[in-house]
């Protein structure tokens, strides 16, 4: 016979899994909540985004055009340089030599060059007096033309040393910021090709943007923009610039040219943009992002790209039917625009759309359905 004890523990525990029956019966009958959107159906502008390098608008190498050693250097490095204003000295005394030879030389030749012509002036007279050949007198007009030839030889060697003895002072060629120099005073300069010079100025009161496009890309964006009548041009289009911390930049620029070939080996075809520059943000070499305007997906069906479950190339999305109960369903996407996709295939505009996340839900479940809001609009920049 069992104890009073042993009875009441039998009853409890009867009691307990009685209760804990009726606790899991009512969780059962507990309908969790789901987010919902509606998709929704908008003209959609695509934007395009290349990386792209900074350019000053001018970038002018500085290339020493005679050679001998640094004996001044008068700027500061990354300060702003003045058009004309003085960079570096070369040590001119060879040069100042060398005009001073060439002044020599000039004054021989036309010490020579009235000689010939005093000797011309003698022979001339006698000649119309027959009293000298006919030859003499040819070959008094032929030394005396040969006199003067030597003076503008001598003459143009003297100009091309004074020139030579002016580029002993490098000055800068345009206003604009310049870089670092690569020499000191007491280095030894010559003349290198252009490009590889001992300094650079850049003016960045304007900054140009260089990005390449693919082919395709041209050519899309030629037809898209042609069939706007009021689109004078595709250079026309305002473009922004998304900096290297993931800023925009506060200037906007334009697109000003392409290139006149499209790249063999790359199938791209560079495109140049305009900005100022104002701030003085942005320096040559520097590597940013350009986004521009580039098309539009008209009546395109949207929805939030959280509400997509994406396995490889398989999407799927569960609708809100009727009875409250969720749809698996595959859908086909096109381009995802900002925090959206748009579907091409397998729902249309109007189908509630559940946005799952992580909860785990059984699509034989009811659920009780949360609307959102969702502000489609915020598609026209990613």
């Amino acid at each position: 016979m069992p104890s009073i004890l042993e009875k009441g523990l039998v009853i409890g525990s009867l009691l307990i899994f009685n209760w804990s029956c009726k606790e899991e019966e009512k969780r059962a009958e507990v309908s969790p909540e789901v987010n919902v959107v509606v998709a929704g159906k908008e003209n959609i502008p695509v934007y395009s985004e290349y990386v792209g390098q900074v350019y000053g608008l001018s970038d002018v190498n500085i290339d020493p055009r005679v050679q001998g050693w640094i004996t001044g250097i008068f700027f500061k490095e990354g300060s702003l340089v003045q058009k004309g204003s003085l960079l570096y000295t070369i040590d001119d005394q060879p040069f100042i030599n060398s005009v001073e030879a060439s002044k020599a030389e000039v004054a021989r030749t036309q010490t020579l060059m009235e000689n010939k012509r005093s000797e011309l002036d003698r022979v001339k007279p006698l000649a119309e007096m027959n009293a000298l050949s006919q030859r003499d007198l040819d070959d008094a007009n032929a030394a005396y033309a040969s006199a003067q030839n030597e003076v503008k030889i001598a003459e143009s060697r003297l100009a091309n040393a004074k020139i030579e003895l002016g580029y002993t002072r490098i000055t800068s060629p345009i206003t604009g910021i310049i870089g670092i120099s690569k020499v000191q005073i007491g280095d030894y300069v010559k003349m290198v090709s252009a490009g590889t010079g001992i300094n650079a100025v850049s003016s960045l009161g304007e900054v140009r943007v260089r990005f390449p496009i693919s082919e395709n890309d041209y050519l899309g964006f030629l037809r898209e923009y042609r069939k706007d009548p009021n689109a004078n041009n595709f250079r026309d289009v305002p473009v922004e610039l998304i900096l290297g911390d993931g800023t925009v930049f506060g200037e906007k620029g334009n697109l000003q040219l392409t290139n006149r070939q499209i790249d063999p080996n790359t199938g791209s075809i560079l495109i140049q943009a305009i900005f100022k520059n104002a701030s003085g943000l942005l320096r040559p070499g520097q590597y940013v992002k350009v986004r521009f305007r580039s098309g539009e997906f008209s009546n395109a069906v949207v929805i939030p790209q959280q509400s997509v479950n994406q396995l490889q190339n398989v999407f799927q999305v569960f609708l809100l039917t009727d009875s409250n109960k969720l749809k698996p369903t595959l859908i086909k996407v096109g381009s995802r625009v900002g925090s959206n996709w748009i579907v091409t295939n397998g729902i249309n505009e109007g189908d509630k759309i559940v946005i799952v996340g992580s909860t785990f839900l059984n699509p034989t479940m009811v659920v009780r359905p949360v609307m959102l809001k969702w502000n489609y609009d915020s598609t026209s920049k990613e």
